[in-house]
């Protein structure tokens, strides 16, 4: 089993950044597909940026530009440094991890509990 926490979620004017950060209970951060979803009320839950399995990055289009998704192998740790934050920004951030993809969001295999972000204008 593995646990995957996020932390440095928060509140944060529209312009501003946050850096959230994924810490998994083992090493899974090199091997796993992992990243970032999110979920704002009424919404369904939205990929916004993931590993690929050839190492690439892939970015949902309404953060591109703004949001980047890094990781630490030696740290077991994925953050998402976002940027030019906006009041549509908000919601609760999940981590994620998959032995194949991210991308079925009913089989992946690992969840974090969530981080909240709020950007107010």
């Amino acid at each position: 089993q593995v646990r995957l926490v996020e932390s440095g979620g928060g509140l944060v004017q529209a312009g501003g950044s946050l850096r959230l950060s994924c810490a998994a209970s083992r090493s899974i951060v090199s091997s796993y597909v992992t990243g970032w979803y999110r979920q704002a009320p009424g919404k369904q839950r939205e990929l916004v940026a993931a590993y690929s399995r050839g190492a690439g990055t892939e970015y949902a289009d309404s953060v591109k530009g703004r949001f980047t998704i890094s990781r630490d192998n030696a740290k077991n740790t994925v953050y998402l440094q976002m940027n030019s934050l906006k009041p549509e920004d908000t919601a609760v951030y999940y981590c994620a991890a998959d032995r194949f993809s991210l991308l079925r969001i009913g089989s992946i295999d690992y969840w974090g509990q969530g981080t909240q972000v709020t950007v107010s204008l």
